[in-house]
């Protein structure tokens, strides 16, 4: 049972397929869907391994890589598809290879690191997250369902830009730090 929380992730990172395969074809309801129980997925694999011990290195991997997939692919086809800025893709994508970049950088020159996700690291994510949704949810066209105003779209995007951005400076300026220091102990010795 330990594993269950990894399939879980590994299933998620299965359903960047269907989710971009509905995007591109335009069958949005059922982009929707699928991004929705990927959605439900991250909180139930994070849920059952922190309620029972279930924390693997492994899992800590896989997680936040279903997550990144997912969004990358989301935000991709969705400014491909011309409903997200394309400056805005390129901001979200680009923190995502910022911040890879970094710790790969971090572990090659200073030492091993585990990721620990940021507050306004999992704020951005939820705002990324929620912008997809709302999107996606305005293209569905559901019968009966409400359009989303066109100024909460624009708030919206304007949100993820400036929530990618915090994020992305503190993760440089506290990886950076922690660095100097790690480094700084070194020449000390």
């Amino acid at each position: 049972m330990k594993s269950l929380p990894n399939i879980i992730s590994v299933l998620r990172i299965l359903l960047v397929i269907p989710t971009v395969y509905f995007l591109n074809t335009h069958q949005y309801a059922n982009a929707l869907l699928v991004f929705l129980i990927a959605g439900l997925s991250d909180g139930l694999d994070g849920y059952l391994a922190r309620k029972f011990g279930w924390i693997t290195r492994l899992g800590s991997f896989l997680d936040p890589m279903g997550d990144k997939l997912l969004m990358t692919a989301s935000y991709f086809m969705l400014g491909y598809l011309g409903h997200l800025p394309v400056w805005l893709v390129a901001l979200v994508i680009g923190r995502d290879v910022v911040i890879v970049l970094g710790a790969l950088a971090y572990r090659l020159l200073v030492q091993d690191i585990t990721m620990q996700p940021l507050l306004i690291s999992k704020i951005n994510t939820a705002c990324q997250i929620f912008l997809v949704l709302l999107m996606i949810y305005d293209l569905s066209n559901i019968p009966g369902a409400a359009h989303v105003p066109a100024w909460a779209s624009l708030s919206m995007v304007y949100i993820v830009a400036v929530t990618t951005i915090l994020s992305g400076i503190s993760y440089i300026f506290i990886w950076a730090q922690r660095a100097r220091n790690e480094i700084g102990k070194g020449t000390e010795t």
